[in-house]
Order: C-alpha cells, then structure tokens, then sequence
C-alpha cells in the first residue's frame, strides 16, 4: 500500500531513514515523505512521524487542483468524516485552510461530522504540490513523555530521549522477536524501546552504577556487566545492535581512552552482529573515518543537535 507519512519536522532526514524500516520511500517533500508498506499497522512503531494515510493521489499546489483530483476520484464515505487541510512552509495556497476543508467536504458524498469523525481525509501541501489521503493511523507521541526519564526509577543526566532512542532502534530494522543488543545500555532507555517493541533485547555496561539503574528501570530484562571491547558473546549472536557510546566527559570507559573504546567496541560489535544485522551507533563526534576498518559499510549518517555543546551523530552500519 502506498502511504502519505507527515514527519515530525525535528529531522527530516531521520525521519525518512526511519520509514525504511517498515516499507520504501518513493517520494518525498519538505515535512513529508510517501513510501510502500506491506504492513500499515507496522506504522505505529515510528517515532518520528505524525500521522499516516493511506495516499489517494497527488496534485498541483492550488485549491484548483485540489478540486479536480478530488471530483476525479468521486469519493463516498460509508461513515461520519471531516476533511482536514494543512499547509507546511513555505507552501502558499490561494484560499484560506478554512475554505480548502469547506469545498474538500463538498467534493465527498457522505455524513459530515466535525466532532466524531470516523474517517479523516486530508491535504498536505508542501513544495508546490499537494498530497491528498485518507488517515489510517495517528501516532501517539504522547506516550513517549510518559517513558520521560526523569519518571524512572533511576535517573542520570544525559541520556538519549525516549523518542531518539526509539527511532535507534528502528534505524536497525529489528523485527518482534529478534534479539539486540546494547553494549552501553546505561539506564536502559533503548532496552525498554525494545519490549515496547516485542524485540529481545540484551544490555551490558561497564559501569556498576549505571548497570544497577537499568535493572531497576527493567525488571526482568537482561542486564550483564561487560566490558564492550572484550564482550562475553559468541559470533554472530544478535540480529542488530543500538548503541550510544559513552562521550567521556563524566562516564566510566573502562578503556585506556575513547579513541581505544571506540575501536575496541566497534570490533566486538562486529563480531557479535550476524552479517545481515545493523548497527546503529551514537557519538558525540564524526566517527566515520573508523567504520571501514571493521568491516562495515556507513549507510546513513545524521546529525542531531541537542545544545549548543552537544550534537550527536547518529551512523547506520550493515
């Protein structure tokens, strides 16, 4: 099925790298992207996305087009539906939103209802075209700030966010019932992304403290002090592994130096991902220049800022 996806504007490019894990990007806009999915309901692992819809077509960028498009398809809706238009700069079009979701509500045979709609057809203009579809899913970020950190069992400063640590997991393409590893794991923030996710997930640190934080944090879930240069794991164990790798600055390395821990743990993580597994690391620096050496090939790259002193980069290894 063809899908519409409205993207979080936090990261674009992240946001489209994410999708591949569920279906295939075939176009894409500022704040949108449209991509082939097997599953819709795979969707709703995404964190960086919004909503999802099934894409009816695409037009011109004026409420014209939108007109023909939609008179084109003569659509009936079965059950009460309202129509929604949005606009995503520095799109112009040349009536107002209210107006657009006026004469799109015309163009549907049906039962409008604006308060319990059961069907939601919308417009997304966006580069001088507009993306038209019927909503399948919205996606609730909400539950993410309920993952906060802070309302943890055990907190410290510094972790990646519940929405960062979940598209980390996704960028690996794990699938339910795979097996990942976090050879940094800390709290546990990418552990606890998994079993929301129905992944297997193994955690190991160097760090006591932060080991005994994550057990807290995941009753249950496998925590194993490790030193991830030297990791007690046979060949090839885990089909992806996640891991945001310690910046030095206020953490136990285990290592003569980061330089050392860098090389160390990108060696084990070779060894230990089977050879059609993914691994996403997380730095405080560019570390691509290291990556050939191991045996990986770099197939993505992002940045994302968090302040003015940190900005983490984000490398997609097969």
């Amino acid at each position: 099925m063809k899908l519409l996806y409205e993207l979080s504007g936090d990261n674009q490019a992240l946001a489209e790298a994410e999708i591949a894990c569920v279906g295939t990007v075939t176009a894409r806009a500022n704040g949108i992207a449209v991509a082939e999915t097997e599953n819709p309901d795979d969707v709703l692992r995404l964190a960086e996305t919004h909503i999802v819809s099934e894409l009816l077509g695409v037009c011109g960028g004026t409420a014209e087009d939108l007109r023909e498009l939609m008179t084109s398809l003569n659509l009936t809706a079965e059950k009460p539906y309202c129509c929604r238009a949005r606009k995503i700069h520095p799109a112009v079009v040349d009536i107002s939103q209210l107006e657009l979701e006026k004469m799109m509500g015309s163009l549907i045979t049906g039962k409008v209802s604006l308060k319990n709609p059961e069907i939601e057809y919308r417009a997304v203009f966006s580069d001088g075209q507009c993306w038209f579809g019927r909503v399948i899913h919205k996606i609730d970020r909400g539950s993410y700030a309920e993952r906060d950190p802070k309302q943890r069992a055990y907190f410290h400063p510094g972790v990646i966010m519940p929405l960062l640590a979940r598209a980390i997991v996704n960028l690996t393409r794990v699938k339910p019932g795979e097996l990942l590893l976090d050879p940094f794991c800390g709290t546990g923030g990418v552990i606890l992304e998994c079993r929301m996710l129905n992944v297997n997930a193994v955690g190991s640190d160097y760090d006591e403290e932060m080991l005994a934080g994550c057990r807290l944090n995941n009753p249950g879930g496998i925590c194993i002090r490790a030193d991830a240069t030297s990791m007690p794991y046979k060949d090839e164990t885990f089909h992806a592994v996640a891991a945001d790798l310690p910046y030095g600055q206020s953490t136990s390395i285990g290592a003569d130096s980061l330089e050392a821990l860098y090389r160390g743990s990108l060696a084990e993580i070779r060894r230990v991902l089977r050879k059609d597994g993914r691994a996403v690391i997380v730095t405080h620096r560019d570390i691509r220049h290291l990556i050939p050496e191991f045996g990986f090939e770099i197939e993505g790259f992002f940045e994302q800022y968090v302040h003015k002193s940190l900005t983490r980069r984000i490398h997609v290894l097969k």
